[in-house]
Parts: structure tokens; sequence; C-alpha cells
């Protein structure tokens, strides 16, 4: 197992570098930056319609915690510029064009991904623009499971335990399977996009430990960031009044990098294990299977 472990990592390393990895993380951030409001503003327009009172204001009070402070300034008066006079009114035909802009940045991360597991993108565009679509509402609707399980707070624990007539022990146990929830839910949007978005046929569960270290990376990430932006960086005094739009695109930089390492990892696993159809890059052009037929001149450039 260790050896097993330390060749993936070895080879994940090289491939960061043969890939292009931080090369396409910077791409993906300017996607992001495009597609962070108009998800938002969806995001709005359907909590807008739950019926749990102040929930789109707890949402923004959570989201701002993974945000750099001055990048969370710049969105939070956006957000409320667009919202506040508007709110439920994106429920309309709106809406399309705001899905179709957010789902911009899945459409760029499919592209990134094929390139992390070494295949080409034999889909049409319509059917990888479609899916793009799609995962936008899949991703989406588990990080809003995600949003939720944090934003009940730990007293939810004993109103359920008091409806449902269960123990105290559930209660007390609440405040540690909210965290486990939302997290199994981060993971799993991330699972989802690591299955479906590249060009690849490969069991579900061997998507899992590429999941697990990319968020538990974002996480790490997130946190540093948040120091180094609040003990030692001054964006403002260096970018001026771009300082804002210039620290969230830092932070889309090393958040898509942190995606795109759990998908090199899950790449490498596939090719050490043999568990997926993902080939050894030694192995005959023959064997390499996309979801669809790729030409023999595709597959002999990605064997290579």
């Amino acid at each position: 197992m260790y050896k097993r472990w330390k060749a993936v990592l070895v080879r994940t390393y090289q491939d960061i570098d043969n890939n292009h990895t931080l090369a396409f993380a910077a791409g993906l951030s300017y996607y992001f930056v495009l597609s962070l409001f108009p998800a938002m503003i969806a995001l709005a327009s359907v909590i807008g319609f739950l019926p749990v009172p102040n929930l789109w204001e707890q949402s923004l009070n959570f989201i701002s915690e993974y945000l750099p402070p001055e990048s969370w300034a710049l969105v939070s008066q956006i957000l409320t510029d667009v919202i506040t006079p508007n709110r439920g009114a994106f429920l309309s035909f709106g809406l399309l064009g705001t899905v179709w802009a957010a789902s911009s940045g899945f459409a760029a991360m499919i592209e990134a991904l094929n390139v992390a597991y070494d295949v080409p993108e034999t889909r049409p565009y319509w059917k990888t623009r479609l899916l793009a679509i799609a995962l936008t509402f899949l991703v989406g609707g588990l990080m809003l499971f995600a949003l939720l399980a944090m934003l009940v707070g730990p007293a939810f624990g004993g109103w359920v335990a008091g409806k449902l007539h269960l123990s105290a022990f559930f209660a007390a146990v609440w405040p540690y399977i909210r965290w486990t929830l939302s997290t199994a839910f981060i993971i799993a949007a991330v699972e989802g996009l690591y299955f479906l978005a590249p060009n690849v046929k490969q069991k579900f569960r061997c998507s899992l430990p590429g999941a697990v270290i990319g968020v538990a990376g974002w996480l790490a990430l997130s946190y540093l960031l948040g120091i180094y932006f609040q003990q030692f960086a001054n964006f403002n005094k260096t970018y001026g009044t771009l300082g804002a739009a210039i620290a969230l695109m830092v932070w889309c930089y090393w958040s898509a990098f942190a995606i795109l390492v759990g998908a090199e990892i899950n790449s490498e696993l596939l090719q050490v294990s043999g568990e997926g159809t993902l080939p050894l890059k030694q192995a005959p052009p023959k064997k390499v299977r996309p979801r669809h037929g790729a030409t023999e001149a595709d597959q002999a450039d990605v064997a290579a």
C-alpha cells in the first residue's frame, strides 16, 4: 500500500508539471469568477422560495468565511445591488441565461479534467454543454444541501429530537453530525464532478480518493489564504480598486488547483489499480476507452 501511494504521488507530481496544471488552474479561475455571480444569483432565486426565514442572509454570512475579506466585500455589494430589487424575479426566462453563464465554469472544468485524465474529448459540443448545465444543478444542489446542514445550527438537533421523540444523545451529537453531513455533501459534489465530467469510463467509487484529497486540500488552502490575506497581503495598496477582484481570483486559482490535483490522483490510481478503463500510459493505444469512440490518431496522441 505504501509503495502504491508513493508511486501515485510521484506520478501525480510529474503530471502536474507535464499537464500544465497550474496554467489550467489559472484559466479556470477566470471562468470561476465569470460564473460566480450568475451562480449565486440563481442560488438566491431558489433560496428565496424556501420556507426558512433569513436563509439568504445566513447563507451569505457562512460563505463569507471561505472568501478573502476584500473579495467578500465586493461580492456582497454586487449581490445586494442585483438581487435586492429583483428577488424572485430571476425564476423566469432570465434564469435560463443565468444558468447558461454559470455553466461556463463547468464547461471549462470538463476540458481541464480530460487533460488530467489524459483522454481526448470525443463527445459532441452539444452533449458536453448539456453535461455542464447538468453539473451546474448537481454540484450546486449538493453544495446547497451542505450549506443548509451548516445553517440549521446546533439547536436543530434538540428540535428534531423533541419532534421525533429521540433520545438526548442525538441532540448531543448533532453538532458533529451536521459537520459530517456538510463535508459529505461537498465530497459527493466533487466526486460527481470527477465521475461525470471527464470522458472516461470508471466506477463511481474510484473517484472517491481524489475527491477526499481535493476537498481537504481546498479547505486547507482556503484557511491558509485567509491567514495570508489578513496578516501579510494588502492587495488594495498594490492594485488599488482592483485589489478585491485580484484576491478573489487568487482564491479561485488555488481552489481550481486543489480540484485538479484530486483529478490527477484519481487518474494515477486508475492506472495503478486497473479497476477503471483508463490504461497505463505505456499500454497500447487500442486500450484507451473514452465514453465515445475516438479516432486512432486521437488515441495515439493520448498514449504518447
